[in-house]
């Protein structure tokens, strides 16, 4: 049996490539065909992020050899359906196999390959991955393999782990997000205050996320160009948010209990003289003041007013700093718990198969029992002597079913598996076994 990955990240690869291998709805779909037609595996799982592009397969019954040109077969079918050459994939592409493959995808799935260690949306989008293929295969009327399904099932099991008994989701490592925890430290109740961002680029989007989640339900945002605040309102979608150009910042610092901001602006934008008229406004009820940009936009006496908490970018790094180090102590603790759940896998997967081998064995025999009686029955129907009828069907049946036995024997002799020898003979009650 073989588990293979092969992919693509943003630690090998530049974000132009990856664009370039990007699975769409439609193409996922051409390509679980493909994979199928072309017998690169049983099944197969297609995992595409803006940062990761990975196929999870699965065959049975393949030898050490075949694996080798299933590996190449698919690196060569993986550049075909995407039009590149094999030289451009050539230092990009990784390809990891049975137990390295499952540690992989349980890596991938806590978070411990991403880009930001320990993020927990890609758990969800390796989730939507394998539903995806169980949904394909459901429509096409094939199964879903049981070991590939298993394996899926004990990586969201791990994961969910890995969150429950390390810290590896708790701490910020972003700016917007270390931002917002501020805000959840100093605040008890989110769903109250007014919040104010000053900038409507990437970083104020992402932090507008991030308070959206928590429940804020009065924001404001203003931006030099108020269209381009209108604009990222829309992309937002959420209520009671309001767009105000700069001219009206303080209008919204008289209502506002958190500010962040992040603007490209050469000047400051708050000065202390804003910020004190505001708290007079607010009568002095705690503010909190962010200010992410570089150069700062928030003047810096602001800190000695009273009831302002006052932060920069250089003291959110400090944060993100001592939060990655906290990170990197839960990853080494998820990692064992990873190891753990490896072994498990591997300890499952060899009782299922030697179950499955059993069950054919047994079938096998039973097949052969049928066959010889029938014989047998044909003979005594034509007046055949009932005494040699059942020698003939005793040492035919002993034949039979010691044929395999006697060939897996002999095999072990020739490459010399002393211990699988010595296993065979303690099941037939052999006490010696010749040396090798």
């Amino acid at each position: 049996m073989t588990i293979l990955v092969l992919g693509i990240n943003h630690k090998t690869a530049s974000v132009a490539l990856r664009e370039k291998v990007a699975f769409s709805e439609e193409k996922r779909l051409l390509a679980l065909n493909q994979i199928q037609q072309q017998e690169l595996g049983q099944n197969a799982v297609i995992l595409s992020t803006c940062n990761r592009t990975e196929i999870y397969l699965h065959n049975k019954n393949v030898s050490p050899q075949e694996s080798e040109h299933l590996a190449e077969a698919c690196i060569n079918w993986f550049a075909e359906i995407h039009q590149l050459t094999k030289s451009e994939l050539q230092n990009c592409l990784y390809l990891h196999q049975n137990h390295q493959a499952v540690q992989h995808i349980m890596r991938v799935a806590c978070g411990l390959d991403s880009l930001i260690l320990g993020e927990p949306q890609i758990l969800g989008q390796v989730k939507q991955a394998y539903q995806m293929s169980e949904e394909y295969y459901q429509q096409q009327q094939i199964p879903l393999s049981s070991e590939l399904s298993r394996l899926l099932q004990k990586t969201f099991a791990t994961a969910k782990r890995v969150r429950t008994e390390t810290n590896i989701g708790e701490s910020a490592v972003s700016v917007a997000y270390a931002a917002c925890s501020l805000a959840r430290q100093i605040f008890e109740n989110m769903r109250s205050l007014n919040v104010l961002l000053v900038g409507a680029g990437e970083t104020i989007e992402l932090v507008s996320r991030h308070l959206l989640r928590h429940g804020v339900k009065n924001l404001m945002i203003s931006n030099r160009t108020l269209a381009r605040a209108e604009m990222l309102i829309k992309k937002l979608e959420g209520n009671n948010i309001q767009a105000l150009t700069l001219e009206q910042l303080p209008l919204g610092l008289n209502q506002a209990d958190i500010v962040i901001t992040s603007t490209a602006s050469p000047s400051v934008l708050i000065t202390r003289n804003m910020v004190e008229s505001a708290q007079q406004q607010r009568r002095y009820h705690p503010m909190l003041i962010v200010d992410i940009a570089v150069p700062r936009d928030v003047e810096e006496s602001v800190n000695e007013l009273d009831a302002v908490y006052h932060y920069t970018v250089d003291d959110l790094h400090n944060i993100i700093q001592r939060n990655l180090s906290e990170r990197e102590k839960a990853s080494r603790q998820a990692e064992q718990i990873i190891q753990q759940e490896c072994d498990d896998y591997f300890e499952w997967l060899k009782v299922h198969q030697f179950s499955a081998l059993i069950r054919n064995y047994r079938d096998n025999a039973e097949q052969i029992r049928q066959q010889l009686l029938e014989k047998s029955v044909q003979s005594l129907q034509q007046g055949e002597s009932a005494e040699q009828v059942l020698q003939q069907l005793s040492y035919k049946l002993m034949n039979k079913l010691i044929h395999s036995p006697t060939q897996a024997m002999q095999t072990m002799v020739k490459n010399g598996d002393a211990k699988g020898l010595r296993a065979f003979s303690t099941a037939l009650g052999v006490e010696d076994t010749p040396p090798l």
